[in-house]
């Protein structure tokens, strides 16, 4: 039987009425048990746009709190990279992982309810959701970037516009972007992380790698030419940047004294535990780079190449724009004496305010 999992009517209504979004889109599917959120944060710049996770949660609330938390960092995303878009996000907190056919039926409705929209939201991959789901959504939705077909996976991107923020961040505590005899520990190596930690030793850098999972960690410094750091020594390795490209909510009150760096620029979302910790990595001495800035090239690969029609030289210069950006930011925040956090969402908000 299908049990309507932990859900309490005061528990997402309190949710919402402390979010400051537009809307949000809630339904519990009751073949599978998922509860299906879309969260669409704003749409001053154009239909909003976010990537679709699929996850266990402890409670579905904890499903609907992160769809709303990612879609304000989509909206301030789209906002500083200058995309036409919105900011939205989509989750699909589920009781286990579906497989097979119930996976499959699961994101065909999901397919439905995004069309059901129609158009206000467009949506692409996240935790769980590649371009082999997002076929199948596809199937019942013209709203979908990044299926095998088209885009493809945005990894590439995105690995390649944090390598431009690295080296924009390299060069504002430095003095030059060069990357030759820097130490950059990627920590987390799926396909962002193995991408950038190859990039990075192409460019000279010397690259450490750290990973939950020893064997993949193992394998990416094979053919990247790296060393390989213990997962739960990372945080505290010495290296002159630390790129966290895995789980967020890595830097916080107990890691931050932690870290031997002098710059945090890595793909992860979320990075900061409390908004907070941007003023703690100030007050210590570590330049970071906005997490929804240096991680924007996905975005970038997959809204220019399938919706703007860019082409690959095209793409490259936006994903440069990245470190150009990045730059503008820490000017701005050491005249005014803030963290880039806080530059960057004065960006953004200038943005989302001219547009409305």
């Amino acid at each position: 039987m299908v049990q309507n999992r932990g859900y309490c009517p005061g528990v997402f209504e309190e949710l919402l009425r402390g979010w400051d979004g537009e809307q949000a889109v809630i339904r519990f599917d009751r073949e599978s048990g998922a509860w299906m959120f879309v969260c669409i944060h704003s749409t001053a710049l154009g239909p909003a746009g976010g990537g679709t996770r699929m996850r266990v949660y402890p409670e579905p609330s904890d499903g609907l709190a992160d769809a709303m938390r990612l879609s304000a960092a989509m909206t301030r995303k789209m906002a500083v990279v200058d995309a036409p878009r919105g900011g939205g996000k989509a989750v699909l907190a589920v009781a286990e992982l579906p497989v097979g056919e119930a996976r499959r039926r699961l994101l065909l409705r999901y397919g439905d309810l995004v069309t059901s929209l129609g158009g206000l939201f467009h949506t692409a991959g996240d935790m769980n959701v590649g371009p082999a789901e997002l076929d199948v959504v596809a199937e019942r939705c013209d709203y979908v970037y990044g299926t095998s077909g088209r885009g493809g996976d945005s990894g590439r991107g995105t690995a390649r516009g944090v390598l431009h923020g690295i080296r924009a961040s390299v060069e504002h505590v430095f003095g030059s972007p060069a990357l030759a005899g820097r130490t950059v520990l990627v920590q987390g190596v799926g396909s962002v992380g193995a991408d950038l930690a190859g990039a990075l030793a192409a460019d000279g850098a010397r690259v450490l790698v750290a990973d939950v999972d020893a064997g993949l960690a193992g394998r990416v410094a094979g053919t990247a030419g790296a060393a390989v750091v213990a997962a739960d020594a990372a945080v505290g390795s010495e290296c002159d940047v630390y790129a966290p490209c895995a789980v967020g909510g890595t830097l916080n009150a107990e890691s931050i004294p932690r870290l031997r760096c002098r710059i945090v620029a890595g793909s992860a979302n979320n990075q900061l535990a409390q908004p907070e910790d941007a003023e703690r990595l100030r007050e210590a001495g570590i330049l970071y780079a906005p997490d929804y800035v240096v991680n924007a090239g996905g975005v970038l690969q997959l809204l220019g190449i399938e919706g703007l029609g860019w082409d690959e030289d095209e793409l490259e210069r936006r994903l440069a724009g990245i470190g150009d950006t990045l730059r503008t930011l820490y000017r701005e925040a050491d005249e005014a004496g803030i963290t880039p956090e806080a530059a960057a969402e004065r960006l953004a908000e200038r943005r989302i305010s001219g547009a409305a």
